[in-house]
């Protein structure tokens, strides 16, 4: 069963044009419902955040954006419990340069971002797709062909020069590829 990605700006006549007979699915935080679960922003609740020594969050995007520290922030413990899939986002342009991602809210360290993507993001969404979003895991195994439409593309977690498509991780779960998790 193929599963591609695409984005989700794209029309629906151009991505229909170039996947005939494929059922595209949307799963951003825009996406209707059941789909919506795939979000990384999606509250799921109980996930445990990483390093976090029993913490857990509402979401994946949570976890992300509490651990990140930046030049003029440490960690905001209150992204962990932010439900309603809005103001998670922490920029820098209000805190200054991203400095790496601490590992968990009382952590001595600081992760550089893509080690922080391999231990902190990958664990969480794959502990989401595992224990909150197998039935849809499972629907997609069972699909002929998808088209998953996400904002970015990107599924090389090496590749730090743009954000990480969480549609590409759904993908790779699915096709039994997930990216390694231990490496610096």
């Amino acid at each position: 069963m193929p599963i591609r990605v695409a984005g989700r700006r794209r029309t629906t006549a151009s991505l229909t044009a170039a996947h005939p007979g494929a059922e595209i699915i949307d799963v951003t935080s825009k996406a209707p419902d059941p789909w919506v679960r795939l979000s990384p922003f999606y509250p799921h609740g109980g996930i445990p955040v990483p390093y976090g020594d029993g913490v857990t969050s509402q979401s994946v995007e949570g976890i992300w954006q509490a651990l990140k520290v930046f030049r003029d922030a440490d960690v905001d413990p209150a992204k962990l419990r932010v439900t309603t899939m809005k103001g998670l986002k922490r920029t820098v342009r209000r805190f200054g340069p991203v400095l790496g991602h601490r590992t968990g809210p009382h952590g001595d360290r600081l992760l550089p971002y893509e080690t922080a993507r391999r231990r902190i993001y990958l664990p969480a969404y794959r502990w989401v797709l595992e224990h909150r979003a197998a039935d849809l895991v499972d629907r997609l195994r069972e699909k002929e062909e998808v088209v998953l439409l996400d904002y970015t593309t990107n599924g090389d977690v090496a590749d730090t020069s743009s954000p990480l498509s969480h549609a590409a991780l759904v993908q790779l779960y699915v096709e039994g590829r997930w990216p390694d998790e231990e490496r610096e």
